[in-house]
């Protein structure tokens, strides 16, 4: 059965490209659905020279410079949301958290109650931080009033990624390769996110 049209927003923050990645799968996935997609990135806080002395940061950024900027508009528009970020110290990047900051009139006109949302990460090792980021994030989210819809252990996939039940989370080694296999966990949150967001969005109707 077709699923109602969804308005999917995929917000990311990537340095260097796995959450870029996670983002472009998670797309994929919810346009199979027949979902109306927006993957969508953060702006960039950090000083152009730590771009610069960083030549996978730099090219990542000029790779990605025609994906379009999220504007709180995205936020109203959208009646899912997906945010994939990597970790800093077990919390948000500070390009999402300043994104973040900048919703409170939204929240104060009740414009972000019962979004559908979820969340992704990644970190250099396996116990880095992923899935603290993820309840961080989540954190704002409860403010928001938004429906969080983790993955939970609901499909085998999950288990193949490393069994995050918050939301997928990845490890990524020194050469910034992927350690797990997480693009079937990624494409089951996604599903399963967009069809929650068409429960609610019949259930409000």
């Amino acid at each position: 059965m077709k699923l109602m049209s969804i308005k999917l927003a995929i917000i990311y923050y990537s340095s260097t490209g796995t959450n870029h990645q996670l983002a472009q799968w998670a797309a994929d996935a919810a346009k199979a659905t027949g979902a109306e997609v927006k993957v969508l990135k953060v702006p960039e806080l950090a000083p152009e020279a730590a771009i610069e002395s960083n030549p996978a940061w730099k090219a990542h950024m000029e790779a990605t410079a025609d994906i379009n900027t999220v504007s709180l508009d995205d936020l109203e528009w959208a009646d899912a949301i997906i945010f994939s970020v990597p970790t800093r110290f077990g919390n948000l990047p500070a390009q999402m958290k300043q994104f973040l900051d900048t919703t409170g009139g939204l929240w104060f006109h009740g414009k972000l109650t019962n979004k559908v949302v979820s969340a992704m990460s990644s970190a250099s090792n396996a116990h880095g931080g992923q899935e603290q980021t993820i309840l961080s994030l989540y954190t704002t989210m409860y403010h928001w009033g938004a429906i969080v819809v983790a993955p939970g252990y609901s499909d085998p996939s999950i288990f193949a990624a490393g069994g995050n039940p918050y939301g997928t989370s990845v490890t990524v080694n020194q050469e910034g390769k992927m350690i797990e296999d997480v693009r079937g966990a990624v494409e089951h949150q996604a599903k399963r996110v967009v069809t929650v967001a068409e429960w609610v969005k019949k259930g409000m109707k």
